[in-house]
């Protein structure tokens, strides 16, 4: 049985392996260990899904509690993937913030996944990777 808990004091090592067990590594900087506990201690909401005491996916996330929920990873283990442990990640993380909008980036490999699951797409997002793009 998969339980799901908040767990904002979730350990760098074991968010950088479940990374790597869901893909979503490809895309972190997993090889920066200081980015990485970086990344943990800035979150304010970290959701985890546990199989006994085996992390198998992590929904990470930036809030004010009020307007609006960055969710800015959601990873599953491969090994549990299609399972519904995602869909619940993204509830456990509304209910822990209901007052809000929940955003997210969809990674490439989920862009399709989001919608299935009744999550409205919009086209107005932007990014900023640094300061020299600003014209």
């Amino acid at each position: 049985m998969i339980e799901y808990k908040r767990e904002n004091d979730l350990s760098a090592g074991e968010f950088r392996d479940v990374l790597v067990r869901s893909t979503l590594g490809e895309r972190r900087p997993i090889d920066d260990p200081g980015a990485i506990e970086s990344m943990l201690r800035h979150a304010n909401l970290i959701i985890t899904a546990r199989d006994n005491k085996r992390l198998v996916g992590v929904a990470r996330s930036l809030t004010d509690f009020a307007f609006c929920t960055y969710l800015s990873d959601l990873c599953v283990d491969e090994e549990y993937q299609k399972k519904g442990i995602g869909k619940q990640l993204i509830r456990e993380t509304k209910t822990a913030a209901p007052d809000g909008k929940l955003l997210l980036l969809a990674a490439p490999k989920a862009i399709h996944y989001y919608g299935k699951i009744g999550m409205i797409k919009f086209d107005q997002c932007f990014t900023l990777e640094n300061e020299s793009q600003l014209k």
